[in-house]
């Protein structure tokens, strides 16, 4: 690979990742910003939308828009793992409580 096109994908990472800093800081997401955002596929969020998996919002019935924050603690909360610690500390808890 020449000098030029290593110099042409790194301008369009550069890019790429220009974009989704922008998209980061918008408050009211579309569909495409919601994909570029997380990764999912398309399909997966219709899926994730048909199903009322994942919160958003549909103006007179048109297009779909998402909240950012409630996209992120969405993502945090949804089939969170919790730690080691906090299993044995639910454990403890549940014996307790049992008594």
């Amino acid at each position: 690979m020449d000098n030029e096109n290593k110099t042409d994908l790194n301008l369009k990472d550069q890019l790429n990742r220009i974009e989704n800093l922008l998209i980061s800081q918008k408050k009211a997401m579309t569909f495409e910003d919601v994909i570029s955002y997380t990764g999912f596929k398309a399909s997966y969020l219709y899926k994730l939308t048909s199903s009322f998996s994942i919160p958003y919002s549909k103006p007179r019935g048109g297009k779909l828009f998402f909240d950012k924050d409630e996209i992120d603690a969405w993502l945090l909360e949804s089939n969170r793992i919790p730690t080691k610690e906090q299993l044995e500390q639910e454990a403890s808890d549940y014996i307790l409580n049992r008594r």
